[in-house]
């Protein structure tokens, strides 16, 4: 492993120790919370002697794109026969088509707003999660969420499955905004090991142009308005992590041309030769500068911005953007 990757999972790594410390102190439900803590404080340990990254049974250096998915491994697939890896690879291909049949429909035009996304995962299934849809018989409102669930690979996946299927019921309730993502994390908590948890932006866009908004531990949703850029910012902890929370709602009124633009950290945390990290202020200068292209030039033109920034080198996590223009009066 070269020190750039490990340097990456090191700090990842204190990240999450830090959170899990945070909702040790907030929280009763400590005994799944201390063991995952404890589980961090060995792989950093196993960073300062030298034995990270070696699986267990063999020896052998498990491959990179395995402890970037998940920094906790520790064991390789040297124990799985032929068949067994044909089968795997079977499965997760299965996995793939039935993630990708949950995602909304593309360039979707409802309640004069016309939204437009890209979800690009790194391996076979994804941990982002992203959402449009209307309620039966209602074209004066368009839902929308964009999420990230800590970690990735199959674990991650399932997540990502649970969020879809919660939001999706929760909407045809006729929830709040708020009651949307308090919902949310209740059932996620209820329902998913302490390691992992979700940043989560959702909201609501109505026909008048008004937009109401919950960011709970994800990037800033961007207000795009003839080339300012305004920022949503996170009101609260992700998704899935402590109990006990009620999100506020921050609204914004958009006009025709206006634009909502969330993306993932996949895209920000993009790094090119020399390590340098593509940031949120690159995508804040590249919609400022298109503001005027359509969702899916827009999209397009911030991808490739991103794939020249990378210049060649991997994809290690996936990459979801989605973009929400009001078109109508």
């Amino acid at each position: 492993m070269n020190a750039s990757t490990q340097a990456a999972l090191r700090q990842q790594l204190n990240g999450r120790r830090d959170r899990l410390r945070l909702a040790i102190e907030t929280t009763g439900e400590v005994e799944d919370l201390t063991r995952l803590l404890q589980e961090v404080d060995r792989a950093l340990g196993r960073m300062d002697s030298g034995d990270y990254g070696q699986c267990e049974i063999c020896r052998e250096d498990v491959a990179d794109e395995n402890l970037v998915a998940n920094p906790l491994l520790r064991y390789c697939l040297c124990e799985l026969s032929a068949p067994q890896l044909r089968a795997l690879e079977t499965d997760l291909g299965l996995a793939s088509r039935i993630q990708a049949a949950l995602l909304p429909m593309q360039d979707l035009r409802a309640a004069g707003w016309e939204a437009h996304y890209r979800y690009r995962s790194a391996g076979p299934v994804s941990g982002d999660y992203c959402d449009l849809l209307t309620r039966d018989g209602d074209d004066g409102e368009l839902f929308f969420a964009l999420g990230d669930v800590s970690g990735k690979g199959i674990a991650a996946s399932l997540v990502m499955a649970h969020l879809n299927a919660s939001f999706r019921s929760l909407v045809a309730l006729g929830l709040s905004v708020q009651e949307l993502l308090d919902r949310t994390n209740r059932l996620l908590l209820d329902s998913t090991i302490p390691s992992h948890y979700a940043t989560l932006v959702c909201g609501r866009a109505r026909r008048g142009g008004e937009v109401e908004l919950c960011n709970a531990g994800h990037l800033p949703a961007l207000v795009v308005r003839r080339g300012r850029v305004d920022r949503i910012e996170s009101a609260g902890p992700p998704v899935g992590m402590l109990g006990g929370q009620s999100y506020d709602v921050q609204r914004a009124r958009l006009e025709p041309g206006d634009t909502l633009f969330l993306f993932t950290d996949g895209v920000t945390e993009a790094r090119n030769g020399d390590e340098a990290e593509y940031g949120v202020e690159r995508v804040v200068s590249i919609v400022s500068e298109y503001h005027a292209h359509k969702p899916r030039d827009l999209a397009d033109t911030c991808l490739s911005d991103l794939e020249a920034f990378r210049s060649g080198k991997r994809q290690h996590d996936d990459v979801t953007l989605m973009v929400l223009r009001r078109t109508g009066p």
